[in-house]
């Protein structure tokens, strides 16, 4: 028995149950939606020259780093795991990246070096999540801990600043009016998308965090699916961490630091369930969006910073909460 039983076959059953299921996701997608269009609001009136042209371009290049990592923990989250690396990853591959343009290395190199980077602690993770039946929890905050020794080592403490990137344009270059960094993240959006809605392994991956162990009855390879997922991951830290150290064209060792935070809060604003099995990528990305506007509302209003950060985890608990209760309403 194959995975595809898990869903019914063509024809008129099918057409209805994927048209329910359809419904379904398109209800988790845009279940926070309004909480960022009151946002806008609010901050289009409190906030001055915040809805301008130059100001949102400005929000989504912010956006476009932590929507990224988000992306890649999603996947992970969807399969009842949790990926407390990512923060650390990045950082790990804007230190390679960076190390290897110091060294004079084609731009590239540089670039593939860094996504290869992610990868494999990706796959790292994912072999010890499936092979050796870990934590994720504790794998991943181990993942956190040795890769950010890692980029302290790397960097030997001190920021990696070349004289040169070749690919400073990952960072702060624009194709008209459109910075760069959104560019990646629409692309990256748009594969991944089609990776979770429209394939083989995005059905595995619904079907592993619903139930691994039917999943594994009906002849899904669990433990192939849940490696890859943490390989999603890792080359998402891999892309974020290229778009950050090309802009900042600097590596601190501390790049990175509690990123996770905010990608894991985006994915739980976007409407992924922790608990496996139910997740949507448009809903991760308008997670990313609240977080970004707000923050960049905040600062343009003058708030400090100890405060910025209580008023952002006060919306995100309420954000969460409307979402629940409204989830609760909609299946009684």
């Amino acid at each position: 028995m194959s995975v595809t039983r898990i869903l019914p076959r063509a024809g008129g059953e099918a057409a209805e149950r994927r048209g329910r299921l359809d419904a379904d996701r398109l209800g988790q997608s845009v279940g926070v939606l309004p909480v960022l269009v009151l946002l806008v609001v609010v901050m289009g009136f409190a906030a001055p020259n915040f809805l301008t042209v130059d100001n949102f371009w400005e929000v989504t290049r912010q956006v476009s780093v932590n929507a990224i990592l988000a992306m890649g923990v999603t996947f992970v989250i969807m399969t009842a795991g949790i990926d407390l690396s990512v923060g650390s990853v990045l950082g790990v591959a804007a230190m390679v990246a960076l190390l290897l343009a110091d060294g004079g290395s084609p731009p590239l190199l540089s670039l593939a070096a860094a996504l290869a980077a992610g990868a494999a602690i990706g796959l790292l993770n994912g072999l010890l999540v499936s092979r050796l039946r870990l934590a994720s929890f504790i794998v991943t905050l181990a993942a956190l801990t040795y890769g950010r020794g890692l980029v302290y080592v790397g960097t030997d403490g001190s920021t990696v600043t070349p004289p040169e990137v070749g690919f400073a344009w990952l960072g702060s270059g624009t194709v008209g009016d459109v910075p760069v960094p959104v560019i990646v993240m629409v692309v990256v959006f748009a594969l991944l998308w089609f990776l979770l809605n429209r394939t083989v392994f995005g059905l595995r991956v619904r079907a592993v965090g619903g139930n691994e162990e039917a999943a594994r009855l009906s002849g899904v390879p669990v433990k192939r699916v849940l490696t890859r997922v943490y390989v999603v991951s890792g080359l998402c830290a891999g892309i974020a961490g290229l778009i950050l150290a090309a802009r900042l064209q600097s590596a601190a060792p501390d790049l990175g630091a509690g990123y996770e935070l905010n990608a894991i809060a985006a994915v739980v604003l976007g409407g992924t369930s922790l608990m496996g099995g139910r997740g949507s990528l448009v809903g991760t990305l308008v997670g990313a969006m609240i977080i970004g506007v707000l923050s960049n509302g905040l600062v343009l209003m003058d708030v400090p910073s100890f405060w910025q950060q209580l008023i952002q985890g006060v919306v995100i608990l309420v954000a969460v909460v409307a979402d629940r209760l409204r989830t609760v309403a909609r299946e009684s």
